[in-house]
């Protein structure tokens, strides 16, 4: 059963705007690791992106890229695997050329399927460009996505693993030094599923995360605009599967996240679907019968994906599908390009609106424009962007370096120490489940993180001595409307009557953006807590709808949240008088019992239906007809307690317990019990 809220008894601990620290006091306790001295400093910058990765180092504040022995800096984010199982996958370069040799050998863009379903793979023509794995033992065990390559059934954790282990191996190779420790950064519109896959990534792969950090405040952290610029700042962040965007305030070394927004499943990926899709319709015209094979798809795709690169400077070409034995040529000129990929990049703008309004400012209040990812490469990206702040959007840096040189950046400030202090946010409110299924929340979105919130709640039935707790994330009224996140149960309250007891429910983010929730009873001291963990397979781009209807809904959903709570308040008083009578019945006369049960049915009738009025309006009249005989209900406590007593041993729990006997604790917020 649920629980309701007691407003007055909120307790809040977070960060005030004025403090000044540094990075290093920035942690959950017990989550950041302790600091060393000399070499045991030494911590990298990883940037796990959609399309490619990379690694970087920062001395004294200074960030560089770690290049491989062939020179380069960018990793692909592609693995191929042999048919010796236990032989380590290729990963790189030499994975993307095998594309052309052996595609079903190789998985790319895996970070799009980091805390996904298998049917949230988003296919190509009909056909995926992987073989989804069904039925493994695993499924119902949080339900995440398995892939079937070369005779192996691989996740997305372990395929991610594999090209943490090779940035890994770069750091080590280039640094002549051991690497285990890494800050890596992930899409601020990750959900904790995919936040926890990528966690378990990098320990798979031998490395200690000392915080995941947003993609976009690693970005402001490589323009240096904590140090350099005061104002407001945009970071428009697509990368090859994912978009974000997000307002931060740089004030006197302190940079707040005020508003992020984004979507998980939008990024040049898309741009190369679009433009695989155009290739394979021509590629297959007059020819309806023909099915797609795998091979077609993924050699497509890097068609698609060269296309994409050589439009971004030119104005039209040619590009050549060799396979399955059949050659097809396709022109394509930028016009068309765009027309392909505009309601994508419209998507990305709509979005950058709604955050803008988040944070309560105008495009004009923002000073200047960050762009990140290889996709803001794209001119129609560029063009968007500028149009839609009114200024021509910050280039200087490489957009597919700058999210792993903040990385190192923050690396080395959790290592050596910073007089920075970054404020992230949480994206959607956090709360739990009351009476009526209401969401009471607890932590509203955009709230700075970490921070440590507690609110007391209470029991709602006398002699209830255990406690549901039902975590749930979302921004609507009802708890049916969110996202249900983990539920646990707090056991050995001492029964008492309903709204006697007081539990403190705490929930914790850290700077990970990872939540923990305890409860703790006051007067036994018993303490319950669980690390929610959502089962991966949650579909980040809900958090964006989520929010979307929770405007469009507001309305609607204020109005069902007030009838709810009238409802449960019609409840708590039937359950009280029904008590009332079951300890002092012998007080009422038989026909001033009819009369209340008869009003006692008008309220149930009221309570079946979706007037709130005239259920506050029958409780009313409930209250009124059964004022008699609780006041014979409270003598008959008032006279017992007084029982075989002098006035001068009279205590104020023997005064308190006569009035409590016939009393309705109206206003006490509740918690469902069992």
């Amino acid at each position: 059963m649920l629980v309701i809220p007691k407003p007055p008894e909120i307790l809040t601990e977070t960060f005030p705007e004025t403090v000044m620290t540094t990075l290093l006091q920035i942690h959950e306790p017990g989550e950041t690791p302790a600091l060393h001295e000399g070499e045991h400093d030494l911590a990298v910058g990883i940037d796990l992106g959609t399309t490619n990765s990379a690694v970087a180092i920062s001395h004294d504040g200074r960030p560089e890229i770690l290049p491989g022995e062939d020179g380069s800096f960018l990793v692909p984010s592609v693995a191929a695997y042999s048919e010796d199982t236990k032989a380590l996958p290729l990963v790189g370069e030499l994975a993307r050329r095998a594309l052309l040799e052996e595609p079903e050998s190789v998985v790319s863009s895996i970070k799009r399927l980091m805390g996904r379903k298998a049917e949230d793979i988003k296919s190509l023509a009909g056909t995926l460009p992987f073989e989804p794995a069904v039925g493994q033992d695993g499924d119902e065990e949080g339900g995440m996505v398995r892939l079937k390559v070369r005779g192996r059934t691989l996740t997305p954790v372990e395929i991610s693993a594999d090209i943490l282990r090779a940035l890994k191996m770069r750091a080590e190779t280039t640094l002549d030094h051991a690497v285990d420790r890494a800050v890596v950064t992930v899409p601020a519109y990750f959900d904790d599923a995919a936040r926890t896959a990528t966690r378990d990534a990098a320990r798979l792969a031998g490395l200690e995360v000392l915080r995941l950090v947003n993609e976009p405040t690693a970005a402001a952290l490589a323009y240096g605009l904590d140090k350099n610029a005061e104002g407001v700042f945009a970071v428009y962040d697509l990368g090859g599967g994912t978009f974000d965007v997000s307002l931060l305030r740089m004030e006197k070394g302190i940079f707040q996240v005020l508003a992020t927004g984004g979507d998980a499943a939008l990024g040049g990926d898309d741009f190369d679907h679009a433009i695989a899709e155009y290739f394979l319709a021509q590629r297959t015209e007059g020819n309806s019968s023909h099915a797609l094979t795998r091979t077609e798809v993924k050699t497509a795709l890097m068609s698609a994906r060269l296309a994409k690169e050589c439009l971004s400077s030119a104005q039209d070409g040619e590009w050549v599908i060799d396979t399955d034995g059949a050659t097809t040529h396709h022109r394509l000129d930028r016009e068309t390009y765009e027309s392909l990929i505009v309601s994508f990049v419209e998507r990305t703008t709509d979005i950058c609106r709604h955050v803008i309004e988040d944070a309560g400012l105008a495009p004009e209040d923002v000073s200047g424009v960050v762009l990140v990812g290889g996709s803001t490469r794209v001119p129609l990206v560029r063009a968007r962007v500028a149009e839609l702040f009114g200024r021509e959007p910050l280039a200087d840096i490489d957009p597919d370096a700058v999210v792993a040189l903040g990385a190192a950046i923050q690396a080395e400030a959790l290592t050596i120490g910073s007089d920075s202090l970054l404020l992230d946010v949480t994206p959607l409110s956090l709360g739990i489940e009351t009476m009526g299924k209401i969401t009471e929340k607890v932590i509203s979105r955009n709230t700075p993180i970490p921070v440590s919130k507690t609110q007391e709640f209470t029991t709602y039935q006398d002699g209830q001595t255990a406690m549901i707790i039902h975590v749930v994330q979302g921004e609507r009224e009802m708890v049916s409307q969110n996202r249900s996140l983990a539920r646990f149960e707090l056991h050995g309250i001492p029964p008492m009557t309903a709204g006697a007891a007081r539990v403190l429910v705490t929930f914790i983010i850290d700077a990970d953006g990872l939540l923990t929730v305890s409860a703790r009873e006051q007067t036994t001291g018993l303490e319950q807590h669980v690390e929610v963990k959502p089962s991966y397979g949650i579909r980040e781009e809900d958090m964006a709808r989520m929010l979307r209807e929770s405007m469009e809904h507001a309305k609607s959903d204020m109005s069902e949240r007030l009838l709810a709570e009238a409802q449960v308040d019609g409840e708590r008083m039937l359950v009280a008088l029904g008590a009332a009578f079951s300890a002092d019945g012998d007080l009422c006369a038989e026909a001033e019992r009819d009369h209340i049960n008869r009003v006692v049915t008008h309220l149930r009738d009221a309570i079946a239906g979706a007037d709130r009025d005239t259920i506050y309006a029958r409780i009313a009249e409930l209250d009124k007809v059964s004022c008699a005989f609780a006041e014979r209900r409270m003598d008959r406590g008032i006279r017992k307690a007084l029982e075989g007593k002098q006035v001068s041993e009279l205590t104020e729990d023997d005064l308190s317990s006569g009035a409590g006997a016939g009393e309705d604790k109206k206003g006490d917020d509740i918690a469902t019990a069992r």
